[in-house]
């Protein structure tokens, strides 16, 4: 039985490998560098905006649990050290400033666009300016 699974995921493992290199073959003549940097641009437009909600989520939780530990403090010092809830309070603040980080660096390198996405490179041709050494 053994030896019959294996036999089986191999056949499948070199069909799917078979169709991974047709496919690149057919993907590779129509793309270019530029459609790709394109594609990549459009693909990740999003993550500024997910990187902004998790973060200020993240960060509440760390200044409500960091205000819990200040609490639990206050009530019992000998148990529960101060520098705990110090700690979540400043890294919920780190969180908090994320998005902030954020927008200032992709108006950096946007490069005056407003904010609205780094400029993809359109790359058509390199010339290398190499001549042949003389022997």
């Amino acid at each position: 039985m053994k030896q019959f699974i294996k036999n089986q995921s191999l056949k499948f493992s070199s069909l799917v490998v078979i169709g991974v290199m047709a496919g690149a073959e057919e993907a590779a003549a129509t793309n270019t560098f530029n459609t790709i940097a394109g594609n990549a641009m459009t693909a990740t437009g999003s993550v500024p905006g997910l990187v902004t909600g998790v973060s200020y989520m993240v960060g509440i939780l760390l200044a409500v649990l960091g205000v819990l530990k200040i609490k639990d403090h206050v009530e019992n010092p000998g148990q529960t050290p101060l520098k705990d809830g110090i700690a979540r309070l400043t890294i919920g603040g780190g969180l908090f400033a994320v998005p902030i980080v954020t927008e200032s660096m992709s108006s950096l390198l946007d490069a005056g666009t407003a904010g609205n996405g780094a400029n993809v490179a359109k790359v058509d041709k390199a010339e290398l300016g190499l001549t042949a050494a003389a022997e």
